[in-house]
């Protein structure tokens, strides 16, 4: 294949990111690889509010449906996904719309990450030891490394047990780690990116919207079927429509409450991954979906 394109298409959940990325493929003859850290999996369908197969119009997707509930994934998971689906373009003339659900692992594959070292059993047995008693681990962590532990928060118990895991292994604290093995960018090709912008209290209906649909359509039936298969242990058991099903279940919430606060949660998260958009990108191409239409399938 002479000619590549690509584009990324980023805004907050709801906005409107499916339908427009899938017109836009389909002007581009492109596969879409999805960025979402719970489209990724299967059997999770209404409450990830994954496009329908009817709904992807034949487009290929990628980083849909590709693990369990009960299988962890990290950046590296979306690292692969995207040298898999570059290859698949070059093989077959195609291009490649990137949908940043969660927009992190955009930021990832552009500025690279670093390669973690192995981490033996002894150090991973010491880790669990620490991870014991979590505040005090967190605090010492933060007096031996202030600039790496700034940016984790002091309950995130997955990022800081990479911490110890880092400092364990190699007696080097994160930051000094990550400048002796700086990050090598994933992405190399241009990549312009195109973030949908949409007021408020329009986005606030659209949650509701979909909420409703969400719950209509078998959400606590689903919910159900996943906590009887997966339990609640595994990390997407926790994410917004999941744990408030669960509340529900247990009989914290009705079903009023159960929709009020999974509009109410998914609309922190939304104003979340707008600053965040708007905080981590570089000349990127703002307008509405209709802004957006106009400029992408003109």
């Amino acid at each position: 294949m002479k000619t590549f394109k690509q584009l990324a298409l980023i805004g907050p959940t709801a906005s409107g990111k499916t339908a427009l990325s899938i017109k836009i493929a389909q002007q581009m003859n492109a596969y879409i690889l999805s960025l979402d850290s719970l489209s990724i999996y299967k059997e999770i369908d209404i409450v990830s509010a994954k496009p329908t197969m009817g709904e992807r119009a034949g487009i290929e997707h990628f980083g849909i449906d590709t693990l369990y509930p009960n299988e962890t994934f990290d950046v590296t998971t979306f690292i692969k996904l995207y040298h898999d689906v570059y290859a698949k373009c070059l093989h077959e003339g195609k291009n490649l719309v990137i949908v940043g659900g969660t927009s992190f692992y955009l930021k990832m594959l552009i500025e690279g990450v670093s390669e973690l070292p192995s981490i033996s059993i002894e150090t991973k047995q010491n880790t669990n030891i620490y991870l014991q008693d979590l505040q005090k681990t967190y605090a010492w962590l933060f007096a031996l490394d202030k600039k790496y532990m700034s940016n984790i928060e002091a309950n995130d118990s997955y990022r800081i047990e990479k911490a110890l895991h880092i400092y364990l292994e190699t007696n080097l604290i994160p930051s000094q780690y990550f400048r002796q093995f700086p990050p090598n960018p994933t992405i190399t090709d241009p990549l312009p990116i195109y973030q949908i912008d949409i007021a408020r209290e329009t986005l606030r209906e659209r949650i509701a919207l979909r909420t409703n649909v969400m719950v209509s359509d078998g959400l606590i039936d689903e919910i159900c079927m996943l906590e009887k298969k997966y339990t609640r242990l595994p990390n997407c058991m926790k994410a917004i429509g999941v744990k408030e099903t669960l509340a529900y279940l247990d009989g914290i919430y009705d079903k009023k409450m159960l929709i009020e606060k999974i509009t109410t949660n998914t609309a922190r998260l939304a104003k979340r991954q707008t600053t965040f958009n708007r905080s981590q990108f570089d000349d990127v191409i703002q307008g509405s979906v209709k802004e957006l239409e106009e400029l992408l399938l003109s």
